[in-house]
């Protein structure tokens, strides 16, 4: 996946991209940021796990930015933040919908033996393990709450 963003970021670069460059670039930096978090813990480099979620996390700040954006008025800035997201789900695996999300979680939940909300953490905790980035946790968190009351 690394290298995928950073062959995306040269090509950018080579066609002058005014709008890809730099959001290309934040995300390089967001993943070196993890890499040098992880080396000072005595980790590896950033997995594609840890960068899928880290693309999920920029993802999901700008969906608040354009929100709250178009809040106050600011439609070019909104509309810039939405092209970001874009360029950022370029590299983001597959989303699972929502009767996907239902089918994986009852699955860990039959899987694990989960019988009540008090296993409801255990059943995020595989599910954030097996899907990270594929899915986005707070549906997922209704749907395993649902599904174990």
């Amino acid at each position: 996946m690394r290298d995928t963003i950073a062959t995306a970021l040269n090509t950018a670069i080579k066609a002058q991209d005014k709008r890809r460059v730099p959001t290309l670039r934040l995300i390089m930096s967001a993943i070196k940021d993890r890499d040098i978090l992880n080396r000072g813990t005595g980790k590896d480099a950033a997995s594609s796990d840890e960068v899928s979620s880290i693309l999920a996390k920029m993802i999901k700040q700008r969906e608040e930015s354009a929100k709250l954006y178009e809040d106050g008025s600011r439609p070019e800035l909104a509309r810039q933040e939405r092209e970001e997201i874009e360029i950022i789900r370029e590299f983001m695996p597959a989303q699972l919908d929502d009767a996907e999300i239902r089918r994986v979680a009852k699955q860990v939940i039959d899987e694990i033996g989960a019988s009540g909300l008090r296993d409801m953490g255990k059943s995020m905790n595989v599910l954030k393990e097996r899907y990270a980035g594929q899915m986005d946790f707070g549906k997922a968190s209704s749907i395993v709450k649902d599904l174990l009351q």
